[in-house]
């Protein structure tokens, strides 16, 4: 069974999805972070450059959008001072703003509309002519635009497909009057994109979703209207949605470089400046059997983790995995069917390649948003940035969560709280919010900062004479903390 669990706590939007109780994919949307992939705006031309192929936009953002000439472009006579639409097909990174492009889609659950292209085109994995006959039938050919039939669309009825392609057309309808009308520039399309991704794309049978948030059960609930198999729940704890399922405990997991397999083997996921690096270690599988078959059963083991793994972290880029030598074709063939298998579910663009002699195989998988160390880490203030540690946000949310899991057991008000030293400078400077993001504004709040610490400790204060040993710790939301 599917279980996918949609937490909203702004500025975060974090949904985790479940397979057979087992988490398998975790999306984050921070709403504050500028453009995003799928969001359409309205830009303004502001440079063409030849010499590197480029041409900038203005999108009504800070850093001024990119994308690559191409022979349509060039045909279509773009100059400077053009009102264009243009698609976030990468975000923003580091100095580079985000990369747009000219071809507009909009996807829905059975098709997707797009500018850049004509006539319809189906999905790879729609094999039937029957059925490919049977949609081609009630979705004719729109002038000027493309579609892009979905393999979903395969257990749709014609009802819902046409119903489908009109809303579409509407809506980017929509699109093109505000570039005719509007003078602003800025975002035209894009509100709740992930959520809407992510609820197409995964929903099924014998689904069930979990949320904590009304206007987003509002829209699920107008996503799956006409699909009875899937469930629909609100959560409405003290505690958040991910701490109380527990999947709170396994995203933290994930800033682990090793993991461990349940055969006793291992593998270690490291990133470089150019590439992750995959390596897949037996450690403590040495039960008593052939070495033959301890090396394929870590491997084939560690093949299904790793694209667990890679869909978890959202890794991009280069991958390269060195798995524990093989001799025999036929091993390394089971190993790259396991892998494969388990990296059949991802939505995004993968290339796997095959064996080299030295047992390496490189993956290159593309970006597709930002994984989740950028979520959940920052660069180490105190170490020259060359370590990484926990985002004081993300600090302020798990001691948020262990105050209100402590007020549910009892009546204490009054909490000692240790906070590693490298996020002092930044707490100091505003206790008043910090307090305010652990909730703890009308609390008793005792803080101090210890070097080497792994992010912070807490602690419930029951008697006074606790209280009296560390009085001068006791931090004031209205003063200045010293």
């Amino acid at each position: 069974m599917r279980e996918i669990f949609i937490e909203r706590d702004e500025p975060l939007l974090r949904i985790a999805i479940k397979d057979n109780n087992v988490l398998s994919e975790c999306f984050v949307e921070q709403h504050s972070s500028g453009p995003k992939m799928g969001e359409i705006y309205k830009g303004r031309v502001k440079n063409i450059i030849p010499a590197i192929n480029s041409i900038f936009i203005d999108i009504g953002l800070e850093k001024e959008a990119y994308m690559y000439f191409s022979n349509e472009i060039k045909s279509e006579g773009i100059k400077k001072g053009d009102d264009i639409l243009v698609e976030v097909v990468k975000e923003p990174v580091n100095n580079k703003g985000a990369k747009v492009s000219r071809n507009i889609s909009l996807p829905g659950r059975f098709m997707v509309l797009t500018c850049g292209e004509r006539g319809i085109n189906f999905s790879k994995r729609i094999n039937s002519t029957e059925e490919k006959e049977r949609i081609l039938k009630i979705i004719n050919d729109i002038d000027g635009y493309g579609i892009t039939i979905r393999t979903e669309a395969v257990h749709a009825s014609s009802e819902d497909l046409l119903e489908e392609k009109i809303n579409l057309l509407s809506e980017l309808e929509t699109i093109i009057r505000k570039l005719r009308y509007s003078l602003k520039l800025g975002k035209v399309y894009g509100e709740n994109i992930i959520l809407n991704k992510v609820i197409r794309e995964n929903i099924g049978s014998q689904c069930k979703i979990i949320l904590n948030h009304e206007e987003d059960l509002n829209e699920v609930k107008s996503l799956i209207e006409k699909n009875s198999q899937v469930t629909v729940e609100k959560f409405d704890g003290s505690r958040s949605l991910f701490e109380h399922y527990g999947i709170e405990k396994e995203i933290l997991k994930l800033r682990h470089k090793k993991v461990a397999l349940n055969c006793g083997g291992n593998i270690i996921i490291d990133k470089t400046e150019a590439m992750y690096v995959i390596d897949v270690n037996s450690s403590k599988n040495i039960k008593g059997r052939s070495f033959n078959k301890t090396i394929l059963e870590t491997n084939i083991e560690a093949a299904r983790e790793i694209g667990r793994q890679i869909r978890l972290r959202n890794l991009a880029g280069i991958i390269i995995i060195d798995f524990i030598d093989m001799r025999d074709f036929s091993q390394k063939s089971l190993v790259m069917d396991a892998l494969k298998d388990s990296l059949k579910q991802d939505k995004g663009n993968i290339k796997i390649f095959p064996f080299t002699e030295l047992d390496l195989v490189q993956i290159a998988r593309k970006r597709r948003g930002k994984s989740i160390y950028e979520y959940l880490e920052e660069e180490c203030k105190r170490c020259n940035n060359e370590g990484y540690v926990l985002k004081l946000s993300y600090i302020e949310k798990l001691i948020r969560n262990e105050i209100v899991k402590c007020e549910e057991e009892s009546s204490i008000n009054s909490f000692y709280i240790e906070l590693d030293r490298n996020y002092e400078e930044m707490v100091r400077e505003d206790i008043f919010s910090f307090l305010t993001n652990i909730n703890s504004i009308n609390k008793e709040i005792y803080l101090n900062f210890i070097d080497g610490i792994e992010g912070y400790k807490i602690e419930p204060l029951i008697f006074n004479s606790q209280k009296e040993n560390i009085k001068n710790l006791k931090v004031n939301a209205y003063e200045k903390y010293e």
